[in-house]
C-alpha cells in the first residue's frame, strides 16, 4: 500500500464542493478541514505509486477547478496501533 498526504488550498466558494468531490475519488479515504497554511487535508491509500501519480499529477491538477495549490508529502513508513494494510488494503 502506498499513503499520501496531500495538502491543499482552495477558493473559498468552493470548498464544500471539493471536499465533497475528493470523497468521489477513488483512493482518496480521509478529507479533513483543517486551519492554518492549508485549507483542507486529503489522505490517499493506494495499492501502487501509478495510481497515486495518477489521481496526485492528473485528478487533483484537472478535475477540481477550485483547487488553488497543492502539496503532497509521500510516506515512507507508517506507524499505526492498528493494521492500515487490514484496514484499507
Amino acid at each position: 500500500m502506498v499513503t499520501a498526504v496531500v495538502l491543499i488550498n482552495v477558493e473559498r466558494s468552493e470548498l464544500k464542493n471539493t471536499v465533497d468531490s475528493l470523497l468521489e475519488v477513488d483512493g482518496v479515504t480521509e478529507v479533513y478541514t483543517v486551519a492554518g497554511e492549508y485549507d483542507l487535508v486529503a489522505i490517499i491509500r493506494v495499492s501502487d505509486n501509478e495510481r497515486l501519480s495518477s489521481i496526485v499529477a492528473d485528478e487533483l491538477t484537472h478535475n477540481f477547478k477550485g483547487i488553488t495549490h497543492a502539496k503532497t508529502l509521500f510516506a515512507l513508513g507508517a506507524h499505526s496501533r492498528y493494521d492500515l494494510e487490514k484496514i484499507f488494503g
